[in-house]
């Protein structure tokens, strides 16, 4: 672990195992200068351990840089259960994870992310205090999905305005991968403003909703990078951003939902080669860890949640304008940003 390019000098990593219920989960904690670490628990059936911690790793140091390119008091941490959402899930597994989150003491807050649902965290929070995204609660606010989404159209409104000069998003063709908890909520905003999309999933029943919803054409998960259109917006897994596929893009901006957009670092440099303009990904898709930090401070306020996803949206605007002004890669910029105010907290 400490050998690999994924660990980038985590705080702590913890492993839980628990026989009974098949609980094989790992929570990352990749920095604690800002506050106490916090991040959504994903469950993913890996193909190896190796794949569940490099995971895991990925997604915590994500979390340190999205929370502070926020503004927000929290650190960066992550969990993964490694398994199969589908047919592994039960009440006593998530109150093992439960347990494993309590034993840390409050270093790690969890909540819901891929595989995981609200009322799979409500199990957990039968354990543990330090979870969030809860439906009840004084401070609880539900899934946080629908205020992601919200930073995100907000963030491809931002984006638009200056790689396709326009104030509207009507009639901006829009190819959308991925219409889960996130993504859906993202093509309803999109479609009310007069976007024209194609959208895939590997989920058909989610496929067909959506596109009934906003007359969205669907397309086969692959085809999705052919697709000609003037804005990209992954929403689902990530690493997609590659060699092969940024080939085959045909888009003058890629702005999405998905967290580790791009597959290894330089393809910052590379999309901005391409002449795309790439919205950072752990800055366009703040707004639910948002929605998380004012549930976490005890008492939850909209109005403040509302007004920290606007100025999330200034920031994703200045560093894009900073990218085109320096013509340097966007997401370069947005790293910089976040590392320098972990930096000074340490300090």
């Amino acid at each position: 672990m400490f050998d690999t390019d994924a660990f980038a000098g985590h705080e702590s990593v913890h492993m839980f195992h628990d026989d009974a219920t098949g609980l094989r989960a790992i929570i990352a904690i990749h920095s604690t200068a800002l506050g106490p670490a916090a991040g959504g628990c994903r469950m993913w059936n890996y193909v190896d351990g190796e794949a569940a911690m490099r995971d895991a790793l990925r997604l915590s140091e994500g979390m340190s840089y999205k929370n502070a390119i926020a503004d927000l008091p929290l650190g960066g941490g992550k969990g993964v259960i490694w398994g199969d959402s589908k047919t592994q899930k039960s009440p006593e597994l998530f109150r093992a994870f439960g347990q494993a989150v309590d034993s840390l003491n409050g270093k790690y807050w969890t909540a819901e992310d891929v595989g995981i649902s609200p009322d799979d965290i409500k199990y957990v929070g039968e354990q543990t205090r330090f979870v969030a995204g809860l439906d009840d609660g004084d401070a609880a606010s539900g899934d946080p999905s629908p205020v992601t989404a919200l930073g995100v159209f907000k963030g491809i409104e931002a984006t638009a305005r200056r790689a396709l000069k326009t104030e509207s998003l009507k009639g901006v063709r829009i190819a959308v991968q991925g219409v889960g908890h996130v993504g859906e909520y993202v093509c309803g905003h999109l479609a009310k403003a007069g976007a024209i999309l194609t959208i895939t999933d590997i989920n058909q029943e989610s496929l067909n909703r959506v596109s009934k919803a906003t007359g969205a054409t669907i397309v086969a998960p692959d085809d999705i990078y052919d697709v000609e259109a003037d804005i990209f917006s992954p929403n689902a897994l990530g690493a997609i951003i590659n060699d092969t596929t940024l080939e085959r893009l045909k888009v003058k901006a890629i702005a999405g939902g998905a967290n580790n957009q791009l597959a290894t670092a330089d393809m910052g440099e590379k999309v901005r080669q391409a002449g795309v303009l790439y919205a950072p990904d752990f800055v366009i898709n703040g707004g639910g860890i948002i929605n998380v930090a004012s549930e976490i401070s005890g008492v939850y306020s909209m109005p403040w949640v509302e007004s920290k996803v606007e100025t999330l949206t200034a920031t994703l605007g200045k560093i894009l304008d900073k990218a085109i002004q320096e013509t340097r890669p966007s997401s370069e910029i947005a790293l910089e940003m976040a590392k320098a105010r972990i930096k000074a907290a340490h300090k």
